[in-house]
């Protein structure tokens, strides 16, 4: 029979799991841990705060530096995504290509103060 854990103790190997290797999912710091599943969830280690808030904080970690990496890239792909994930709905309607212009929109002269019937002549 293997070693029996604390609950304190099993909390503290997953956080420094969590910690070491940039974790973010709870079937990921149980692979990390000396234990089964079963045992992790007997101890409901997935309901303590410290381990979700180190969980959360590794997931921002990870979208604030892919983040960056899409903003500094030359790949326009990436910057797309970006730019969708920071866009105003207004703004993702106009990049997905897929708006429509509302009735009420008429298209406008680009030179006004020309007149096009002359130029049909």
């Amino acid at each position: 029979m293997g070693k029996q854990y604390t609950k304190h103790e099993l909390e503290k190997m997953s956080i420094e799991a969590i910690q070491k290797n940039k974790l973010f999912f709870i079937q990921d710091v149980i692979a990390y841990l000396p234990i089964c599943s079963a045992t992790f969830y007997n101890h409901e280690l997935e309901k303590l705060e410290t381990i979700k808030d180190e969980l959360t904080k590794v997931k921002v970690e990870i979208k604030v530096s892919m983040r960056n990496k899409w903003y500094k890239s030359h790949n326009a792909t990436l910057q797309m995504g970006l730019m969708k994930l920071l866009s105003t709905d207004e703004e993702l309607r106009k990049l997905s290509m897929q708006h429509n212009l509302s009735e009420e929109f008429t298209e406008q002269p680009l030179f006004p103060d020309v007149n096009t019937d002359d130029c049909n002549n």
